[in-house]
């Protein structure tokens, strides 16, 4: 079964940055072939798309986040990563990291799209 876990979650100031990895672990992971993305969620609120990056290192982001967020991947290692910059008190949220359904597939941040989820881990960004 595979299994996703974050990490690097934490509380900065605004203008700070953080990195978050997503490692893959468990029989039959086919990390390479799948897309994989990033989306957060407040409380209270409907989880959104953030960056996501398909299995040829095209790659997507929610406007709110381009230019600041650069989503990338180690297939060797099979880890996915979101770095981010100039960090404002909105991107506070639960970060989530998802691996897609099929092989293969278009860059995509369509929340259906995905099947395996992390737990996620916490961003909170103070003024």
């Amino acid at each position: 079964q595979v299994q996703l876990v974050e990490s690097g979650g934490g509380s900065v100031q605004a203008g700070g940055s953080l990195r978050l990895s997503c490692k893959a672990s468990g029989i039959g992971s086919t990390f390479s072939r799948k897309s994989m993305a990033w989306f957060r969620q407040v409380s209270g609120k409907e989880r959104e798309g953030v960056a996501a990056i398909s299995s040829g290192f095209n790659t997507m982001y929610a406007d709110s986040v381009k230019g600041r967020f650069t989503v990338s991947r180690d297939d060797f290692e099979n880890t996915l990563y979101l770095d981010m910059n100039r960090l404002k008190p909105e991107d506070t949220a639960k970060y989530y990291c998802a691996r897609s359904r099929g092989l293969y597939g278009s860059v995509t941040m369509a929340e259906s799209e995905y099947n395996v989820w992390g737990p996620g881990t916490q961003v909170t960004v103070s003024s």
